[in-house]
């Protein structure tokens, strides 16, 4: 757009057929009454451009933010199947666990079960040491005289005996429980069943 200044006699000429148009013409005193108000050199803001529905711009759609989404249960169960079964795959490959497990010992005498035992023993403790970190529920000795509060953790306290009443309860611990702080197992290769707890062994 030009910035060349029009002259007096121009103005005036302009001046007088605006008078009419904004008078009688309400979609140029519009565009007028809004030139009125841009800086000076601006260009008057005209219509839109009309174009063709396929060339108009997209418009903006509100989105809501994605909501995150819940772990699915069967991945979870599996997840969790699939960990125990690699668990108790190192008991069995380190301690033999299994094959104690399902062997029917009715028939072994004392020292026999008592010597397979001790290796049993040995490996397994192995595996919990190398993968599990454990830790003790309470601090009190074995046989100690303990006091539950009301709101203790029933997951954590297991009550044995004559239970009635209500918290607060006092009585013997007899067992300390465990809490598993951590488990660290081997990552999967590729291949990996773990249905697969032991395999079987074929020798040439």
């Amino acid at each position: 757009m030009s910035d060349a200044r029009l002259p007096l006699a121009t103005r005036l000429w302009f001046a007088w057929v605006c008078f009419f148009r904004v008078l009688f013409d309400p979609g140029f005193a519009s565009r007028a009454f809004a030139a009125r108000a841009l800086p000076s050199g601006a260009a008057e803001p005209t219509a839109p451009e009309r174009r063709a529905p396929e060339e108009r711009a997209p418009r903006a759609v509100a989105r809501e933010p994605a909501k995150p989404v819940a772990p699915d249960g069967a991945a979870l169960a599996h997840a969790r199947e699939e960990g125990s079964l690699q668990l108790l795959a190192l008991l069995q490959r380190e301690g033999r666990l299994v094959d104690f497990l399902q062997q029917d010992v009715a028939s072994f005498d004392d020292a026999e079960i008592g010597a397979t035992a001790r290796v049993i023993h040995e490996g397994c403790r192995k595996v919990l040491r190398a993968h599990v970190e454990l830790r003790a529920i309470r601090a009190e000795e074995e046989g100690a005289r303990v006091t539950l509060a009301a709101g203790f953790a029933a997951s954590e306290i297991k009550l044995t005996g004559n239970v009635g009443g209500k918290a607060p309860y006092t009585g013997a611990l007899r067992h300390r429980g465990w809490r598993a702080d951590r488990v660290t197992l081997p990552t999967p290769v590729d291949g990996y069943d773990a249905a697969v707890v032991c395999p079987a062994e074929v020798e040439l």
